[in-house]
């Protein structure tokens, strides 16, 4: 395991980046103390998840909900609502033209 310091990581990053590629861990140090560990993302035995997996992971989770087609549409149907006076009032006022 190669150690490295943060200025010298810094300064040659893409030549430490393509060590770790090959396999290899780098240890960065900031003067005698280790603060950070880079290693292959392979040999960590995880994979990296695309931004679908992720929401659908959270959606299973019951942490998210996706939007439809459907709602983007209904959005866009949807007038700003005007701020006149109390912000309670315009909500309610609001409310009732749409029942």
């Amino acid at each position: 395991m190669k150690k490295v310091g943060i200025v010298a990581l810094k300064n040659n990053f893409s030549r430490y980046i393509e060590q770790v590629k090959r396999g290899e861990s780098i240890v960065v140090m900031e003067r005698t103390q280790p603060v950070a560990l880079i290693v292959p993302v392979s040999s960590q035995g995880k994979r990296l998840d695309s931004d679908n997996d992720r929401l659908a992971r959270l959606e299973s989770k019951g942490l998210i909900r996706r939007g439809t087609p459907s709602s983007s549409k209904w959005l866009l149907k949807r007038r700003p609502v005007k701020l006149a006076g109390s912000v309670l009032q315009d909500f309610l006022d609001e409310r009732a033209e749409s029942w």
